[in-house]
């Protein structure tokens, strides 16, 4: 009797709550026409503390049995407001309009960065994870009329999650004083009451778990208004009640329990995931840093190069290239609608042992959104989307370019994919979408990722051929690169030396990577991120400096006519704004455009001439002062 009271005045203080802190959303709802769909109301939980913390707490602790009190006194409140408003005939009043409870993130103990155990059951919680499988939505009955065979009583029984939304053949006759187990259904000839259900699988963060931690996945509910609000490759926050479920029981079977997430709310984090935060402090330190480097600031970027990777030593172009590659350019649309990327792609041939690993795994620990594989296995579905049979559906399943979508996908081993598979990254790379023709599902993907890849040369690298013969790719999956830099291991005593020196003492020529102000990793994500949010325009310097490059590259004779398209011309834009980005600037000057002409010239050419004579791009050190200021005088 005491939960029966509790129940009814927690009722009407939601009643209150919901009328005195979402007339508003209530009144957009009722001027909605259709009252056979299902509308959400919104509450935050902060809200609802603030108001009276008393039944805050009380559904915190007991979701399932008082979110549908919840529902009731919403619809209180709706009938209230409908009743007695002015514009009482342009409403319709909404029998389905549900609670849908937000920012419950903000309560550390009921947040999760990793999937629930069984101690959570009955448990409201916040899961964070990416989609990496949608199935189809059904249309289930979700209730059933019984007639009892001794009193006639005639009562509703509904499907419940816990069995798989199937309807339990009731035990007991609810009727006064009666003992009968013996029901006979009620056919009517359709269904009493439709519900919309879909089943996703959620999986963790890779970057929030320990190394070595495979990533767990687990299934989530959604009903009603919740379905398709979500597809394979989205980072979610998910609030709902975690419950076990089981399947029908037969004599002589084992019982398979599974935990499962109920949803209550959605919220897609596409537009945050791919940024950290960036605290004020941060920003004040990074505006003091270049103000400290206002006068020579080539060296203040030089800073930020050396910070990125610091195991690996010199390296200068390749540094520089990583560091565009993931900071990349400004995307934009024409006037049709054709979207032009801007992530750039970046592919390092080279020798085993020059640093290519090193470099996809700093760059994947770097990126909040990042997916690093092998190309060892790896097939055009675990790339690109698989259709997956299970419970006798077809299903589509997230691979890595999707689960990537805004960050990075650092591939190793990218000449061990087979050549079929390989082909199907094509779209992907530059128009940045997967189409889906599988099993009767069709579909479009979004996955803007830059690609980092890593490849060793089809036996010893011959400078007399091309790059497509050495790497044994296909010129139309090259030309997709916005850089290719080789990286030989050609036998130099001196290198040899100041390596050896460097690896076991720590000892270094470089007087950038010696001083003490490198940038820490968390310092240079907060950097990236900054960056990132800056879109810089192009200049007339920088145009003529880009335009006429282009040119000549188009009318000299030995150029390659795989790589001197029309796809030049806008790598040279993405790496300018991306080098703008990193040096903090609005503006796309002439030095950007000329440092942009530098990296296509290096990914051209095995060896790049400068003043200090033909050097391979393994043995180049981080320029000095005095060579900066010859290169950009």
């Amino acid at each position: 009797m005491a939960d029966q009271q509790g129940g009814v005045d927690c009722s009407a203080i939601l009643e209150e709550f919901v009328t005195s802190h979402h007339e508003h959303d209530l009144e957009a709802i009722l001027l909605w026409s259709d009252d056979t769909l299902h509308y959400p109301l919104v509450i935050s939980i902060v809200d609802l503390l603030e108001h009276n913390a008393g039944v805050a707490e009380q559904i915190l602790d007991d979701p399932r049995k008082f979110l549908p009190v919840f529902d009731v006194a919403i619809r209180r409140a709706q009938q209230v407001l409908y009743r007695d408003h002015e514009a009482k005939d342009k409403m319709v009043f909404k029998e389905n309009i549900h609670c849908r409870l937000s920012h419950l993130a903000v309560l550390p103990d009921f947040t999760r960065t990793t999937l629930p155990h069984t101690a959570d059951v009955g448990q409201l919680l916040a899961v964070t994870g990416a989609v990496i499988r949608a199935g189809l939505v059904k249309m289930l009955d979700c209730e059933k009329q019984f007639t009892c065979s001794q009193c006639r009583h005639t009562f509703t029984v509904r499907a419940e999650a816990e069995l798989c939304y199937n309807i339990p053949k009731p035990t007991s006759c609810p009727g006064f004083d009666c003992d009968s187990k013996s029901f006979k259904p009620v056919s009517d000839g359709e269904p009493r009451c439709g519900q919309d259900v879909q089943e996703i699988k959620l999986q963790e963060q890779v970057q929030k778990l320990a190394v070595g931690t495979i990533p767990r996945a687990m299934v989530v509910l959604l009903e009603d208004d919740l379905v398709d609000q979500c597809k394979p490759g989205d980072d979610v926050t998910f609030t709902g009640v975690v419950i076990q479920r089981w399947q029908n029981l037969y004599p002589d079977s084992r019982c398979n329990l599974e935990l499962v997430l109920l949803a209550n709310h959605i919220k897609v984090n596409n537009e945050q995931r791919n940024s950290v935060q960036v605290t004020a402090e941060l920003k004040e330190e990074i505006d003091d840093f270049w103000e400290t480097y206002k006068e020579k600031p080539l060296e203040g970027r030089n800073i930020i190069l050396a910070s990125m990777c610091p195991q690996v030593y010199g390296l200068y172009v390749v540094k520089m290239a990583v560091t565009l590659v993931l900071i990349g350019g400004v995307q934009r649309k024409d006037e049709g609608g054709t979207r032009v990327r801007g992530e750039p792609h970046l592919l390092l041939v080279g020798d085993p042992g020059t640093g290519k690993s090193q470099f996809l795994k700093f760059a994947s620990k770097l990126m909040p959104r990042s997916v690093l594989t092998t190309g060892i296995g790896s097939t055009s579905a675990g790339l690109t989307v698989t259709a997956v049979k299970d419970s006798g559906e077809w299903q589509l399943e997230a691979g890595a370019l999707v689960l990537a979508d805004g960050g990075l996908c650092a591939i190793d081993e990218f000449n061990s994919i087979r050549e079929h598979d390989r082909a199907s990254i094509h779209e992907a790379m530059e128009q940045q979408t997967i189409s889906v023709a599988k099993a009767g599902l069709v579909c479009k993907l979004n996955c803007r990722t830059s690609i980092l890849a890593a490849t060793n040369p089809k036996g010893k690298y011959d400078p007399n051929e091309s790059l497509s013969v050495n790497v044994a790719l296909a010129s139309p999956l090259l030309s997709r690169f916005d850089l290719l830099l080789v990286l030989l291991d050609t036998h130099n005593e001196d290198w040899d030396r100041i390596v050896s020196s460097f690896i076991l003492h720590g000892k270094t020529l470089d007087s950038v990577s010696a001083s003490e102000e490198l940038f820490s990793m968390n310092k240079l994500q907060g950097y990236i991120s900054l960056v990132k949010t800056i879109q810089p325009q192009m200049t007339t310097d920088s145009n003529r400096i880009l335009t006429r490059y282009y040119q000549l590259q188009r009318q000299a004779d030995t150029r390659n006519a795989a790589r001197t398209t029309i796809r030049l011309l806008e790598s040279l834009v993405r790496l300018a704004q991306a080098h703008a980005r990193l040096m903090y600037r609005t503006q796309v000057t002439a030095e950007d455009a000329i440092v942009a002409v530098t990296l296509i010239e290096s990914s051209m050419h095995v060896r790049i001439s400068l003043w200090l004579g033909p050097m391979p791009l393994l043995f180049f050190l981080f320029p000095s002062l005095l060579f900066s200021a010859l290169l950009f005088s």
